[in-house]
Order: structure tokens, then sequence, then C-alpha cells
């Protein structure tokens, strides 16, 4: 029991001072959304951010850097379809990056790992694959649907 105490009390002093464990993954035994899942999905959150903005970054340096006065209109061509699709890449990483800034307010808040609509808790394993979901798996379902519904009309 002690072990366990000291164990719990540790972890917690570790998610005070900003610091993981090594390894850590949240899991369902804990309490839900408790400092230390907190400062993991916030990590998570924030490298996530990192490598996005460090792509968009190479992306403007790199169409910055291409030569479009390539003499064969093939090769300008590929440059231009090239160029066209990175930038639809980046504007989708920009929407995502949106997401992300949201799902770090919710952090900050207190609502992450929260439904938006319903207030239940998200799935663990959901939050671990998608960090940035703000609707549980029967709330999205629902939301899907009636996307599907107002579509067909």
């Amino acid at each position: 029991m002690t072990s366990i105490t000291s164990k719990t009390k540790t972890t917690s002093e570790s998610a005070s001072l900003g610091l993981l464990p090594e390894g850590y993954r949240p899991s369902d035994s804990e309490e839900f959304m408790n400092p230390m899942q907190l400062l993991y999905f916030r990590k998570k959150l924030e490298d996530w951010r990192a490598e996005l903005i460090d792509e968009a970054g190479a992306t403007i340096s790199g169409l910055s850097q291409e030569n479009l006065h390539q003499p064969d209109q093939m090769d300008r061509a590929q440059i231009e379809s090239n160029a066209a699709l990175d930038l639809r890449t980046r504007d989708r990483e920009r929407k995502l990056l949106q997401k992300i800034e949201a799902a770090l307010r919710r952090i900050d808040d207190g609502s992450y790992g929260y439904c938006v609509e319903t207030d239940e808790p998200i799935n663990l394993r959901r939050l671990e694959a998608r960090p940035i979901a703000s609707l549980s798996l029967h709330a999205q379902e629902r939301h899907e649907r009636m996307e599907r519904v107002h579509r067909d009309d």
C-alpha cells in the first residue's frame, strides 16, 4: 500500500514539476485527466504543433527557392503542380494547428478530455489516437450521420 501511495505521490509531484516519467502512458486505472495525463497530452499536442510549424517553414523555404525559370515546360509544370500540392497540404495543416490550439486551451481551462456536446469523458484510446478530439466516439458518429443526412438533401 505504501509503495502505491508513494508512487502516486511521486507521479503527482512529477506532473506539478512538468516532468513525465519515461515511458508514461495514460491508463484507465488512473483517475481520468489527472495532472500526469494532462501533461502527457499537452506534450503530445505541443510536439505535434512544433512538427507542423517546422514543416510549414520548410515548405515556405522550398517554395521561395524553387526556380520557375526552367527552360522545359514540363519541368515548370511539375514544379507548379508540386507547389500547389504543398500549399493544399499546408492549408490542411493550418486547420489542424487551429484544432491543436483549441485542445491546448481546453487543457488550460480544464475541459480537455470531455466531450463538448455531452460532457462525458472521451475514451483514452481515442485521445491517444486523436489528441485533438473534442467529441466522444458516440457524439462523433452522431455528428457524421447528421452531416450525411444534410449532405444528401
